[in-house]
């Protein structure tokens, strides 16, 4: 029965730790994204809530409402960016929750069938 407790533990462990690592790994999730001409450049969390807007000097010369289109198109291309970083982490932690493969029972035949 030790032996027993002793792998059930170490599953609880191990799927604690992956877990842990999920949530670890969520919150370092940063998607970046910077315009073809490098004027905006912007950076996002995991929720994709805008964490820093980078402004080059020539973007000064456009537009006000060509640099907010500019802005919104950088936003979304990190927010993509972030989703994609994102999946592979749940990915690791839904992979560390796969059930194991069932073990069979033994039968009392060895290469026939059972009468």
């Amino acid at each position: 029965m030790s032996a027993e407790m002793d792998a059930l533990v170490a599953r609880a462990t191990d799927k604690l730790e992956a877990l842990e690592a999920a949530l670890y790994g969520l919150q370092q999730v940063r998607g970046r994204y910077t315009a073809d001409d490098g004027s905006v450049t912007v950076e996002v969390d995991s929720n994709g809530a805008l964490v820093a807007l980078e402004l080059a000097e020539p973007v000064t010369s456009r537009p006000p409402a060509e640099v907010g289109q500019l802005i919104i198109w950088a936003c979304q291309q990190a927010a993509q960016d972030a989703g994609s970083q994102r999946s592979e982490v749940v990915g690791k932690l839904n992979s560390a929750f796969v059930p194991p493969e069932p073990e069979t029972p033994a039968s009392g035949t060895v290469g026939g069938r059972a009468e």
